[in-house]
Parts: C-alpha cells; sequence; structure tokens
C-alpha cells in the first residue's frame, strides 16, 4: 500500500537536506512564527512543517507537485473533521506499538510470534476502521492525490480479505498447541524443522470408522527444567519461519502507518494555520503558479502572516502587478512598513512552492529555483568583522549559491557604509543579478543608488515607496512613485522627542 499525497509518485523524506541559507531564511523572514502557528506545540508537526516551507526555497517541486499539493489541501480544508480523525487513529496506533515489541523476550521467535499477532490483530482493526472511513467519505474528496488512496483502500482492504487475516491470526494464537515435524540428521538430531497447520477436526463418526494411525508421544513433567528448555528451543526453531513472516508483515503495515502520519502531518499544520488565520479574520487564497522561465509576480491585498499571527489581527496589505519585471526597488519613509512588505513577498513565494495557501486576495507568481535574503544585520559581537564586512561576506556566499530563475530579498543592504560607496556597491551588484534574469525585491535608503536607476527608466524595474500622508502618517501602503531624497526621520524625532516634551510641559502645567 503506497500513500503519495506529497508527491504524485514518491514518498515525503524528513531526511531531505536543508538549503545552505536556512539559518539566514529562518532569521530574515522570521519562519519559526509561522511554523509556530501550524505545530500547535506538537514536535513532529513542527519539525514537518519546517522541513516541507524551507524545502520550498529550492524550487525543486514542479507545478505538478504544487497542484498536486494544493488539490489535497483544498480537500483538507472541506473535510477537516475526517483528516483530523485518520491522523488521530494513526497517532494512537504508533503509540501502542511501543506496547507489544518491548523487552528481552522479543529476541525469542515464539516471543516474536506472539507479540507480532498481537500488534497484526491491533492493525487489522485500525484498518477496518480506516476503511469504514474510506467507504463513508471517500465520495467528498475531489483531489487526484486522496482519491487514489481511499480507491487504494476499498481495493486492498476488502472485508473477505481481513476477515481472512483475522482466521490466521486466530490460528496463530496456538490456543491447541503447536504442531511441528522434523527429520533426523546426523547423530539423530533434529532438522528441518517445520510447522504444521493441524488436520481438520473429524466428525464423530468419521472418528468412530476411519482408521487410527499410531501415535508415539511422551509428557515432560514440569519440574524437568532442562526437558522443558530443550521442548522450548525446538519450539522456537518450528517458529522461526512463522515469526520472520508475522514480523515482516507487521512492518510493512507499520511502514505504511508511519509514511501516511508523516505526510498527513503537513496538512494538518496547514489546518491548524488555516483555523488561526480564520479567528483573525484574514483571507487566505491558493495561488496560481507558473513556470519558472516566465516572469509573473501578481497580488492583491497580500500582507504578512507573521506580523498577523504575532498582533492577532488583520493587517494591511498591499497590491502589486510586475509581469514580464525582474526587479522592485523599494524607498520611502522609515517605519511605513517596507521591511514587512519584503517579508510578506518571501512568506508568500515559499508557502506557494510548498503547496500551500498564500495570505493574500490573489496572487500569482513564478516558480523560483532559490530564494535568498539579505537582510541588514547588528553589528559582529565577537569584533571580528564590522557591519559592511559582514554584509559583503554573506552576499559572497549568496552569489555561490544562485541558479537561474532564483529571487534575492535584499533589505537596506551596503548601508553599513557611507553613501557613495554603498551606493556603487549596490549599482554593480543589481547590474550582475539584472543580466542574470534574477528576481529581486530591494528595499534601501541609499538615494543615490535609487535614483541612479530610476534616472534610466529601466522597463523591468519597478520603484515603489512607502506611502506617508501629509502630516506624516504613515499608510503602510507601497505605492509606485520616484525614490525620494529623505526617510523623513523627522517625523520619528518629532514624534518621539518634540510628543515627549509637549508630554512633560503638560504635567508641569498641571
Amino acid at each position: 500500500m503506497k500513500v503519495f499525497l506529497m508527491y504524485p509518485d514518491r514518498y515525503f523524506n524528513l531526511e531531505d537536506k536543508l538549503p545552505p541559507n536556512e539559518k539566514e531564511i529562518v532569521q530574515d523572514l522570521e519562519i519559526n512564527t509561522l511554523i509556530d502557528a501550524m505545530a500547535w506545540g506538537d514536535e513532529f508537526l513542527w519539525e514537518v512543517a519546517k522541513k516541507t516551507i524551507l524545502g520550498g526555497c529550492y524550487g525543486d517541486d514542479n507545478l505538478e507537485v504544487i497542484l498536486f499539493r494544493q488539490n489535497i489541501l483544498k480537500d483538507c480544508i472541506n473535510n477537516a473533521s475526517v483528516i483530523k480523525e485518520i491522523y488521530q487513529l494513526v497517532v494512537d496506533t504508533i503509540q501502542k506499538r511501543r506496547e507489544y515489541f518491548l523487552g528481552y523476550f522479543n529476541r525469542f521467535p515464539s516471543s516474536i510470534v506472539y507479540s507480532s499477532v498481537e500488534f497484526l490483530n491491533m492493525l487489522t482493526g485500525m484498518l477496518r476502521k480506516m476503511k469504514n472511513i474510506a467507504d463513508l467519505y471517500a465520495d467528498q474528496f475531489q483531489s487526484e492525490g486522496f482519491r487514489r488512496f481511499f480507491t487504494m483502500l476499498k481495493e486492498e482492504l476488502e472485508e473477505n480479505y481481513l476477515d481472512k487475516i483475522q482466521g490466521h491470526l486466530n490460528e496463530l494464537r496456538f490456543n491447541n498447541g503447536v504442531l511441528i515435524s522434523a527429520q533426523l540428521g546426523k547423530g539423530n538430531e533434529g532438522t528441518s524443522y517445520i510447522l504444521r497447520k493441524f488436520p481438520r477436526k473429524k466428525k464423530w463418526f468419521q472418528q468412530i470408522w476411519s482408521e487410527k494411525m499410531p501415535v508415539y508421544s511422551f509428557q515432560i513433567s514440569p519440574r524437568d527444567e532442562i526437558g522443558c528448555r530443550v521442548l522450548g528451543e525446538i519450539k522456537d526453531r518450528g517458529l522461526n519461519l512463522v515469526a520472520n513472516s508475522l514480523a515482516q508483515s507487521a512492518d510493512h503495515i507499520y511502514s505504511f502507518i508511519t509514511v501516511l502520519r508523516l505526510e498527513l502531518a503537513f496538512y494538518l499544520g496547514c489546518l491548524n494555520l488555516h483555523q488561526k488565520l480564520q479567528e483573525i479574520n484574514t483571507p487566505i487564497t491558493f495561488p496560481k503558479p507558473v513556470d519558472s522561465g516566465q516572469r509573473k509576480h501578481s497580488f492583491v491585498g497580500l500582507y504578512d502572516i507573521v506580523l498577523a499571527l504575532t498582533m492577532h489581527k488583520k493587517v494591511v496589505g498591499n497590491s502589486l502587478k510586475m509581469d514580464n519585471k525582474n526587479h522592485v526597488i523599494i524607498t520611502g519613509a522609515n517605519q511605513g512598513g517596507k521591511s514587512t512588505f519584503l517579508r510578506s513577498i518571501g512568506l508568500a513565494q515559499l508557502m506557494m512552492q510548498c503547496g500551500m495557501f498564500v495570505p493574500a486576495e490573489s496572487f500569482t507568481a513564478n516558480i523560483c529555483e532559490g530564494i535568498f535574503t539579505h537582510f541588514k544585520k547588528e553589528e559582529d559581537v565577537t569584533m571580528e568583522s564590522g557591519k559592511f564586512d559582514e554584509e559583503l561576506k554573506r552576499m559572497n556566499l549568496i552569489v555561490h549559491h544562485l541558479t537561474p530563475n532564483s529571487m534575492v530579498l535584499l533589505n537596506e543592504s551596503f548601508s553599513a557604509t557611507n553613501e557613495r560607496e554603498g551606493s556603487e556597491i549596490a549599482i554593480q551588484v543589481l547590474k550582475a543579478l539584472l543580466e542574470k534574469g534574477i528576481k529581486v525585491f530591494f528595499v534601501t535608503h541609499l538615494y543615490e543608488f535609487a535614483s541612479n536607476y530610476y534616472n534610466n527608466r529601466r522597463e523591468d524595474i519597478i520603484f515603489l515607496r512607502a506611502e506617508r500622508e501629509e502630516n506624516g502618517k504613515r499608510t503602510f501602503r507601497m505605492i509606485e512613485g520616484e525614490p525620494l531624497p529623505t526617510s523623513f526621520g523627522k517625523d520619528l524625532y518629532e514624534k518621539i522627542f518634540v510628543g515627549k516634551e509637549k508630554t512633560e510641559l503638560e504635567k508641569l502645567k498641571c
């Protein structure tokens, strides 16, 4: 039996490698907040969510895989109670396994047979429940993955088949003893021990008229410890092949259960996130991904999901249409929402590429074959290098891992040096990225850099600016506009210091 709920033709592997920029992208995009909302304190869900989301950095999954997962997730949202019932059934089964395969005696064939029979008996009951769920709810699911999964359960777990398994398990309890045949080898030692099935009991009249076969038997005294031990060894030899077969059967079914738990865990995490977003009344949409060779990036009402989860309320969204364009340069007022907007871009791209819904009213983007972040960091506390050196080192690492059709998010990069030097470096870096067709979102306060590209009137670059009203109020929206030679630090000064002075004066008047 095969699960195949994460990929159409293969299993999801929790041991897949993480991207080389794992630490940076987790920190810059604050991904742990998103993962916490998916896991609800469950360590296993947390690990699966992290592995899946960060797996979106590679862009290895093609359109088929993304759409495959989207359709399954839609089914999960529409049938949340059924998914949770299946997942809980699987988790309970995995937890109960420990009751059957613990202890010193499970290395003996007779003990393995006993434990395997009891475990398989429990698994059979679980498979019956899962098959009943398929019978009841399969028609409510529309995705290719779930329809195939439920069809498999119906076809491979027919009642007659399950009844036959149950019958074999009852026989393997050996309530009437164990029948073993053997041959005599050298020195009259027993060889070729084979477990035999007891012959069917004859009817009473057949027992009267049938010819009696000669039987030679002996009994061992209960006090004969050596005799009992030898008899136990003979029994284990006869049960050895059966023990191996039963253990393999149990492992096969258990493997199916563990894979099902692993692949359902991602969708359960998405359901948990969906519920949290519903509680704060924020919109979601299933994005429309396009091939990595195209240049599409359009959205309406895109918001920072991390900010919404942190504040527990609806936050301001942004809209943009940048089809057939590669670069966005974002300038404007301090505290205007530029970094938040940049983070929303990265998180939405990751969520789309791992098959999730995204925090927006609508969203369309091309797949990126790599996602990289270069955000402003604090100075190196070890004093081994300054902030500017550290920025250049991180940029160097990104360049070495860049692939065609990647995306780079830069937040106030190269601002640790003076305006002229920082602008020149930014101009050269962006020029190289332009030539390679890399998609770039660049938040910057370097006016010389931004105005240089704006004055050249390049058609493949969009210029956004954090909106600021005449009275200095920030709307936290990004609008298309020319870079300005100021970040309006005066607004912050008046808000913090002048406002404080007014408050102190009012206190003195009182």
